[in-house]
């Protein structure tokens, strides 16, 4: 018999974004080690313990199957329509995706399942700081075909998106018991990378089942 989390990952695909320009940080952001471990390598196993498929979208350094796009130049919408485009090729019969861009240094697996259990049919997206997080969000399949029109008529950033559907904006106080504020944070500059990742005590990055 499957248990809760297997019929969550039956219900739920992954999306790995790793194809960004780090103008900020001044280098690839996927492949900075975090306790020997790449960046993207690490959010990727997170990914995996909780959905499938799951699929790279970037240049094929997470582990994970790959799609090579130029996401730097076309911007990341591009990124997640290629991803539902892939799904639709794949006939996954997944209902929601789960997307995450790489640079997320704290998001563990509890986190992700927190996203996919969420009592909604709708898009989930953390709001972190007055601002929402579609980068590590929970998609609809419907919401994902939005994004394929929204980028067929030229978008290019998830704005777009989060304009066209109807996600559920889900504040600290729901999320708060699963996770830091900063478990949503990016890594966008140095001292972002010195505030998330070097000043953390040793084992604060450890992926672990939950």
């Amino acid at each position: 018999m499957a248990t809760g989390s297997d019929r969550v990952t039956e219900a739920v695909a992954g999306v790995l974004l790793t194809g960004g320009a780090s103008r900020r940080m001044g280098r690839d952001k996927a492949t900075m080690e975090v306790e020997g471990t790449a960046l993207a390598g690490r959010v990727a196993a997170a990914l995996a313990e909780v959905a499938s498929p799951c699929l790279e979208v970037g240049s094929g350094v997470s582990g994970l199957p790959s799609v090579l796009i130029d996401t730097a130049r076309q911007g990341p919408l591009v990124a997640v329509a290629t991803a539902a485009k892939w799904l639709l090729d794949q006939r996954s019969s997944a209902r929601h995706v789960l997307t995450l861009a790489c640079d997320l240094p704290l998001v563990t697996p509890a986190v992700l399942r927190w996203l996919l259990e969420y009592p909604s049919d709708r898009s989930i997206l953390p709001v972190v700081g007055g601002r929402t997080q579609p980068l590590c969000a929970r998609w609809t399949r419907s919401d994902l075909e939005l994004a394929v029109a929204a980028v067929g008529q030229g978008a290019t950033a998830m704005r777009a998106l989060v304009d066209l559907a109807s996600p559920d904006r889900v504040h600290p106080a729901e999320w708060a018991h699963v996770a830091a504020g900063d478990a949503f944070d990016d890594v966008d500059t140095p001292a972002d990378w010195q505030r998330l990742v070097v000043q953390r005590p040793p084992g604060a990055f450890a992926v672990t089942v939950t």
